[in-house]
């Protein structure tokens, strides 16, 4: 099993361009073994401590092994709106383990 986490950083303003993205892509997750665990849009008053400024949101996801995980970042129909995450969002940091 393996676990990503993503802390999504997006452009002001551009919310609802990554709304739409996630709305497109994230159901692809089960095509390929993968499991959407958590969504976390966190407000800046839930930061106790840190350098690095609140994300967006917070995703950690699942899947079964990594050839799942290498088919969803190559699956065609999550290609299509790549142009839409580029557009919203300004940097992601992600965590596998």
């Amino acid at each position: 099993m393996i676990h990503i986490t993503q802390f999504v950083y997006v452009r002001e303003g551009k919310e609802d361009i990554f709304h739409e993205f996630e709305a497109r892509v994230l159901p692809l997750l089960e095509r390929h073994g993968g499991k959407l665990l958590m969504r976390i849009r966190p407000g800046a008053a839930d930061f106790i401590a840190g350098e690095l400024d609140p994300p967006y949101e917070i995703h950690l996801v699942s899947f079964q092994d990594e050839a799942g995980l290498q088919a969803y970042g190559s699956d065609e129909e999550r290609q299509k709106w790549l142009s839409m995450k580029e557009e919203s969002v300004t940097s992601v940091i992600m965590v596998k383990g």
